[in-house]
């Protein structure tokens, strides 16, 4: 049964099942800050189990992408060289919401294993938490699970937690039995770390909350998250052992083995590589598709330690060229269908895969090199030092997971502890050049509270004002009853006009009120968990507490100042993928009452005729004034109505989407223009790089736009002003007066290599002799260092052989030049020279034996210094 079948099967049984169909969130988690990437199926449901979000169905299954490296779960060393490790991988799961709880997840789970899958009951074995008498019951009393294939475990087997406190709850693994050829023991048994019986399939039965304590209390509405690694089981329906021996790995691995000219079974040590390649094409690919690019930090940072890691094993099967980004069309060729992203986003992969590859090749080989250095250093049997792995990851980003690769290959330890030790070093420096970033917003009080407060209502859409009841204040991080004239706090309310920051769009301004009493100033408005709106502020008079019910009204010109942004970038995005190519994806965006910020995916700089254009053609859809009409649709209608979806969004099973006639029509939950007319005017104000493949457009719209040309215009006024022009006139004029420069500079130039000339010819003059050697010192002033050296080239043609010491001071600065002719050097160095005269000084220099030059910042002492320069070369001359 291919991979793709048994995807489709699984999605299937669970459907007639009555569960809803749910496409795999991005491995970039939206809702989960503490992790790096989606690493289980759940993750995207993580809020609808804690009761933070509440979702229109009840059951659940999906088919999650997700990724174990870097973080926590890092299994990015052990990838190729086992059976079942890998980076990215596919999680099939079923979910139950407070629906159906033990009975009905074991059945369904035994029933699609045993008779949708049509695997033989004799090869499962089954464990539960050694304290759950009820799930052992329903195995072996309803299910008629033989004892002998049964077995308890303890806490570390088999109960799961979202972290130490929180919902928690026994688990159910069934495992399958690759038979008795394999070594390795029953689950629970002393010999379980074999490879025998494999866990297929985790059943989690949340069932507690577990508080600071350890106090487990049972849950009001239990629920079930199930996991299923969709590559386990395609080697176990293949009847194959290991995972990349499987379909889904198998057309990959034939791809990267002809690109390499090295078939699959040639060697143990190529075949890891062709392993690494398969596994490594999929996480970068999935990565990229979901929005992560190559970077030095954070995910950026994961995914160009795994670029590299196949890179390198690349090399190691002797390919010379960029490869990598080949793998991408077989990749799409075997997935695209089960997720039409990867489809859509191939050419941007293909692009950064190579761009990034391209960029490694030019230092792996230096990193390279300087190992084998450290390695042939290295006393027979010692480790790899922690400071040399630090330095080539640190200094020539080279991964410390190749490290361990050439490591491994050669025999070799490597000291980690060193390691670790040079990092914290780095990281404490790190720590103390930090500046702070600002308060953290999500903040575990608003978890709290949204675990019991009914969720915000916004009513933002229809309006600017409408009035809410206090559900909760926050002050200093703890909750209160009332707040005094003078305190600042958040306030939410049960209803409120007020936007909270999110999809880039700022958070919106105004005034809570009660008559004349009560006037709270809101100068922020957030939404740290999805349930809640929290306007920030200060209460200016009267009081406020819980219950109350408040006048809310968003400032109108800052909330129509936004919009508009707002809108505007609609218009942009839409422009941008007409002229420049559907590659250009949005990487982020800043909407407020003062500019807009875009940024999105696009490998080099745009000319100046360009954003012209781009400009021109948002202002003519502005100058269309077609209304701006929003929708709430179901996800796949707007989706098949070609609405622009963000990657690495997460959108529920109805999604509002906003229609701009012909020009734009985008998923969005912000507020909007009701017609481009009211936008007014577009303006860019500048366009730059942000990261590697990604620019960034700044730009104002309406009044802020007008400002803008009106500030531009004052500067052309004021500058034309200074050169006597009218505006009109001002290039011309400076043309004229940049000409004229020029021609002044020419002269000035003229008239320094006259001058030292004459002074080159002057200065010859004065050459002195110590110890019968022809020797100059000699203080020049207003010369700076260019004029410098030409009278130093006029006078070493002159002086044959001798030793030249030129000091030029201009604007308080001294400029140092030391020569010494070849017959010389054995008594005298110009690098050593030049520093007795520059060090009193506070400068420092070096050079050649024959020449060399300095410079210091202050100009006092220079006469002293030249003279102890004369004993100096004295005592040189005379040694």
């Amino acid at each position: 049964m291919k991979s793709a079948a048994i995807r489709t099967a699984f999605l299937e049984f669970f459907a007639s099942q009555g569960h809803q169909i749910v496409p795999s969130s991005p491995l970039v988690p939206r809702n989960d800050p503490t992790l790096l990437f989606t690493n289980a199926g759940m993750v995207q449901f993580k809020d609808t189990f804690l009761g933070l979000e509440q979702r229109p169905y009840a059951r659940a299954v999906s088919t999650q992408r997700c990724m174990r490296a870097g973080g926590k779960h890092n299994d990015l060393e052990n990838v190729g060289y086992t059976a079942r490790h890998h980076t990215f991988f596919e999680m099939l799961g079923n979910f139950s919401f407070g629906d159906y709880f033990k009975r009905e997840a074991i059945r369904f789970a035994w029933r699609f294993l045993t008779e949708t899958l049509g695997l033989p009951a004799e090869k499962l074995w089954v464990t539960v938490y050694e304290k759950d008498d009820e799930a052992a019951a329903i195995w072996l009393d309803e299910m008629k699970v033989d004892a002998t294939r049964f077995s308890r475990c303890g806490d570390k087997d088999n109960f799961w937690s979202m972290g130490d406190t929180g919902p928690c709850g026994p688990c159910s693994e069934i495992f399958y039995d690759h038979g008795a050829e394999i070594p390795g023991g029953p689950p629970g048994s002393p010999d379980a770390d074999g490879d025998r019986y494999i866990e297929i399939w985790n059943l989690v039965f949340m069932q507690y909350d577990r508080d600071s304590s350890g106090k487990l209390t049972p849950l009001p509405k239990p629920s079930v998250d199930t996991g299923m690694g969709l590559e386990r089981l395609a080697a176990v329906l293949q009847g194959v052992h290991n995972n990349y021996d499987t379909d889904i790995f198998q057309v990959l691995i034939a791809a990267a083995a002809e690109l390499a000219a090295t078939p699959y079974g040639a060697s143990a040590e190529s075949d890891t590589s062709l392993r690494v390649l398969a596994d490594h094409i999929r996480a970068c690919s999935f990565l990229i598709t979901d929005g992560v690019m190559p970077s030095n930090e954070g995910r950026g940072y994961v995914l160009r330690r795994i670029i590299r890691r196949a890179v390198r094993h690349g090399r190691k099967l002797g390919v010379e060229d960029a490869f990598f980004y080949r793998l991408v069309a077989p990749l799409v060729a075997s997935m695209g269908d089960a997720y039409p992203e990867l489809r859509q986003a191939q050419h941007e992969v293909e692009r950064q895969l190579h761009r990034e590859e391209d960029k490694f090749r030019e230092t792996l080989q230096r990193g390279l090199d300087l190992l084998d250095e450290a390695i042939a250093k290295l006393p027979a049997g010692a480790p790899i030092p922690g400071e040399v792995i630090f330095r080539l990851s640190d200094t020539y980003g080279f991964p410390v997971d190749l490290t361990a690769d050439i490591a491994r290959e050669r025999g070799l330890e490597m000291d980690m502890a060193g390691f670790d030790a040079a990092l914290a070093e780095q990281r404490q420096r790190s720590r103390a050049a930090w500046s702070g970033s600002g308060a953290v917003k999500a903040e575990k009080i608003y978890h709290d509270l949204a675990m019991h407060l009914p969720a915000t209502e916004f009513l933002g859409y229809g309006g600017c004002d409408g009035a809410g009841g206090v559900l909760a204040i926050v002050r200093d991080g703890a909750s209160v009853d009332s707040l005094a004239a003078g305190q600042s706090a958040a306030i939410i309310l049960d209803q409120t006009p007020f936007y909270a920051e999110s999809g880039g769009q700022a958070g919106d301004v105004g005034k809570l009120f009660h008559g004349q009493e009560i006037l709270f100033t809101v100068t922020d408005t957030q939404k740290p968990v999805p349930s809640q709106h929290v306007h920030i502020g200060t209460l200016e008079r009267g009081s406020v507490h819980v219950g109350q019910v408040l006048q809310a009204v968003v400032d109108p010109a800052a909330r129509a100042a936004t919009a508009a942004h707002h809108s505007a970038t609609h218009l942009l995005h839409a422009v941008l993928r007409r002229r420049l190519g559907s590659h250009v994806q949005q990487k982020g965006s800043l909407v407020n009452a003062e500019r807009l910020r875009f940024d999105f995916s696009h490998p080099e700089p745009l000319e100046a005729a360009e954003l012209q254009a781009i400009e021109r053609e948002v202002n003519a859809a502005i100058r269309a004034n077609v209304q701006a009409e929003t929708r709430v649709l179901p996800l796949a209608e707007a989706q098949a109505l070609g609405a622009m979806a963000l990657f690495g969004e997460k959108y529920g099973e109805e999604v509002r989407v906003v229609l701009m006639g012909e020009h734009s029509l985008e998923f969005c939950g912000g507020t909007h223009v009701a017609a481009l007319g009211e936008i007014g005017f577009f303006r860019i104000l500048s366009e730059s790089a942000v990261a590697a493949g990604v620019r960034r457009i700044e730009a104002v719209v309406g009044e802020a736009a007008l400002r803008s040309v009106q500030q531009d215009e004052e500067r052309l006024r004021g500058a034309a002003a200074l050169l006597k022009a009218a505006p009109a006139e001002l290039d011309q004029r400076l043309a004229q007066t940049l000409e004229r420069l020029r021609q002044l500079e020419k002269e000035l130039e003229r008239s320094k290599r006259d001058l030292a000339a004459s002074a080159g010819a002057d200065l010859a003059a004065r050459v002195e002799r110590i110890q019968d050697v022809p020797v100059l010192l000699q203080r020049l002033d207003g010369m700076d260092a260019k004029a410098l050296r030409e009278v130093l080239d006029r006078l070493r043609s002159e002086i044959s052989s001798g030793i030249i010491v030129l000091a030029g001071v201009a604007d308080d600065k001294v400029s140092l030049l030391a020569a010494v002719s070849k017959d010389l050097h054995g008594k005298v160095h110009a690098g050593e020279l030049v520093n007795v005269v520059a060090q009193p000084l506070g400068g420092k220099g070096g050079g050649r034996p024959d020449m060399a030059q300095a410079g210091a910042a202050q100009a006092e002492g220079l006469d002293a210094a030249m003279a102890e320069a004369r004993t100096w070369l004295n005592e040189k001359i005379a040694s």
